[in-house]
């Protein structure tokens, strides 16, 4: 996977091109096996697991690693010991490993503290976790904050067990240490932000964790050959403290967040969702719902709740930051959601390009939105004295000569192209062809870069 979306321009790209369809299937399959390559991987809030995926990121962009001490005060929390993870088991008295670790590590409870002990069923059976609505599944269950353990399988394998003695292990630490996250920043024009985020603590789990990984990764590739506008953030994060601690560090800093979205759940089949931030209209809000409703395929608009991924914490009422949450199927809408089915089959590399597509889009519309001011403002313009209109009459007017019209009549310096965009229902590419065409023949002239919220 040198570089995972050096076919993700979609700039010029037709349905009808064969070649599209080929970079479409490449792109998708590389994104796909950079999942493969973490799926093994144990991972959680702390510890070598979360290093381990940081370090196979940076095979492919240039994340820096952050340290943060455990202990460490954020907010109202406090960064949790490492936890670091050996092996675990439930043996029977035959010496069979009816409970592994290394089979799945879904099977242990994230953050079980050590155990070395035998026991009976019934002594055993409080701390073994299933679903019985799931019976072939094995449940991702964690206790970060309450010192426990426990083990995570089928209801059916449970069933199974039989009255035994019964050999507990699990050989883990909890000391302190570091909760680690990555940091990518692409310098843009401007020290205004785009926050782009997503959590790094799931062990494997391809859907709710790896799949916003993935796209996350290649999009920052794509970003990285472009001159870009604004700064772009990338932070891969435990899941809620890494959020809050990210924030608790940066605090003096994130009012410099103009956009952002949280990527999760990106590479189901199930149609792209997108929730809003708390502000509920902001320019990221707008220009992924618009994108969405361009891209004529079913789609989902949620409204903001308290309840979700991280956008919780950079929405909070102290941040409150222009941050949504972009997703295919939504988290717990999926059967497969938190269960050993969220693995390498369920997520699909045509499913992993798509949603990276629409993210390069709505990228693409706030890095172009801005106001104009229209320098002939008294009446249209004749505008074949400019290049700008075919010279046959009587024809219906084409999407490019309705764009022309549109940014014209709404270049009073009040309108963003993405406002033109919403209104005239005409696709980006179009009103920014427009503008870019108006601005060359000295019709309109920018006067802000558009409104930053």
């Amino acid at each position: 996977m040198d570089d995972i979306a050096r076919h993700a321009d979609l700039a010029d790209l037709r349905e009808s091109d064969a070649a599209v369809d080929l970079s479409a299937d490449k792109t998708g399959r590389a994104l796909h096996e950079f999942i493969a390559d973490m799926y093994p991987i144990s991972r959680s809030i702390t510890g070598d697991g979360t290093r381990r995926t940081i370090d196979l990121i940076r095979n492919h962009i240039p994340l820096t690693t952050c340290e943060v001490p455990s202990g460490l005060q954020v907010f109202d929390w406090t960064v949790p010991p490492e936890w670091n993870v050996r092996d675990a088991y439930v043996k029977n008295s035959a010496g069979e490993r009816v409970i592994d670790f290394r089979k799945s590590n879904l099977h242990l409870l994230g953050y079980s503290i050590p155990v070395r002990a035998h026991m009976t069923l019934d002594e055993l059976k409080p701390h073994l976790y299933s679903d019985p609505e799931k019976p072939d599944w094995i449940p991702y269950r964690t206790s970060y904050y309450q010192k426990t353990w426990g083990f995570c399988l089928p209801h059916n394998e449970l069933l199974a067990m039989q009255e035994d003695d019964y050999e507990v292990c699990i050989d883990t630490s909890l000391a302190p240490g570091h909760l680690t996250y990555g940091d990518l920043r692409l310098l843009g024009r401007t020290s205004d932000e785009v926050l782009i985020s997503c959590h790094i603590c799931h062990p494997s789990l391809c859907n709710d964790n790896l799949s916003g990984i993935a796209v996350a990764t290649a999009l920052a590739q794509h970003l990285r050959k472009m001159e870009l506008r604004y700064t772009y953030r990338f932070v891969f994060i435990p899941g809620t403290i890494g959020a809050i601690t990210w924030l608790a560090l940066n605090e003096a800093h994130v009012g410099r967040v103009k956009h952002g979205f949280v990527l999760t759940c990106a590479g189901d089949s199930g149609a792209m969702t997108y929730k809003r931030s708390r502000r509920g209209n902001t320019e990221i809000d707008r220009a992924w719902s618009y994108v969405l409703e361009q891209s004529g395929e079913p789609y989902e608009v949620q409204e903001f709740s308290p309840y979700g991924y991280d956008e919780r914490q950079y929405c909070s009422p102290g941040f409150n930051l222009p941050i949504g949450t972009v997703m295919r199927t939504p988290f717990g809408r999926f059967a497969e959601y938190h269960s050993s089915a969220d693995n390498l089959d369920f997520v699909r590399p045509a499913a992993l390009y798509d949603t990276l597509t629409k993210a390069i889009a709505a990228i693409d519309v706030i890095e172009n939105n801005a106001c104009f001011r229209s320098e002939k403002p008294f009446c249209e313009p004749k505008l074949g004295n400019y290049g700008l209109y075919r010279g046959l009459g009587g024809l219906a007017a084409g999407d490019f000569q309705m764009g022309l019209l549109w940014v014209l009549n709404l270049s009073d310096g009040d309108h963003s192209l993405l406002d033109i965009a919403e209104r005239s229902k005409l696709p980006w590419a179009v009103i920014k062809e427009a503008a870019a065409a108006l601005s060359r023949a000295g019709l309109i002239k920018q006067s802000e870069p558009g409104p930053t919220n």
